[in-house]
């Protein structure tokens, strides 16, 4: 029996000697001569999730908006399996498997999950009419892997609750082979059990090898999905830490104070919750 070529499977994603998906190396951006990314650097590897917090302003949106394509840095690299990449804008980033899910998820409310998951990559068939018969079923195939739960498929995505258009969005992301994933708020406004919903997708990416990066200000999020935690303070990276070896305490105070974890005293910790 021979595979679907419009069912993607789990991903290989290239991967450098040393076990890296992406390397972002002395990353800078500047805005009117405001430092908005200062020098940053951070990896992450297959099949992990690198959550990266920091307070408004610093820093964690525009380094991504780098990796995605969005912003051009001032200077610094970017590695994708140990290769320097050369990405300048979103088309570049798909290009090596980068896809970012917005806060905003960038769906078309009028249009039902198999007409979003193909936006703007649709299958025609002959005489060039679409083939939507051939998308629904593709769309059909990948929910089955990533929510079996879902069913409207018929729907507008308006129509739909926060978890199933979130469902969509990732849908969309990874039908196209996208090995590395940039998830910005993916719970933003979400009740518990549709956040339940999210949080087992990423799950589930991490567990066919994705890598993703996590912009989220839930601290809760980020200690459910994360391995490591990239914390950004005034556009500079104040550290990556193991999640396991922190406790949310030493997070916040890494995200207000700036410090790293051993340079924090217990009076600057015991003052959070004055």
């Amino acid at each position: 029996m021979t595979a679907d070529p419009l069912v993607r499977a789990p991903v290989s994603p290239p991967v450098s000697d040393d076990g890296h998906l992406v390397e972002m190396r002395n990353i800078r951006v500047s805005f009117g001569g405001v430092h908005a990314v200062d020098g940053v650097s951070i990896d992450l590897r297959p099949g992990e999730v690198v959550g990266l917090v920091g307070g408004n302003g610093a820093g964690k949106s525009t380094l991504m908006k780098v990796l995605s394509g969005a912003q051009v840095p001032d200077s610094g690299q970017i590695l994708i399996g140990g290769k320097v990449a050369s990405i300048h804008n979103p088309r570049d980033a798909r290009l090596y498997g980068i896809e970012c899910i917005y806060q905003t998820l960038a769906l078309a409310d009028n249009l039902h999950a198999p007409a979003n998951v193909f936006l703007g990559r649709e299958l025609t068939a002959r005489g060039g009419v679409l083939d939507d018969p051939a998308m629904e079923d593709s769309t059909r195939k990948l929910m089955k892997r990533l929510n079996p739960r879902f069913r409207n498929f018929k729907s507008a995505v308006a129509s739909l609750s926060g978890g199933q258009r979130q469902s969509v969005a990732i849908a969309r992301a990874i039908q196209f082979n996208a090995s590395i994933l940039i998830m910005d708020e993916p719970t933003a406004a979400l009740g518990p059990a549709e956040t339940a919903q999210v949080r087992d997708l990423v799950r589930q990416l991490k567990d066919e090898g994705l890598g993703i990066f996590l912009i989220s200000h839930d601290i809760h999020d980020v200690f459910d999905l994360s391995d490591r935690i990239g914390v950004m303070h005034q556009g500079e990276i104040v550290g990556v830490v193991n999640r396991a070896d922190v406790t949310t305490d030493q997070v916040l105070a890494m995200i207000i104070l700036g410090k790293k974890p051993e340079d924090v005293t217990k009076e600057e910790l015991a003052a959070l919750h004055a």
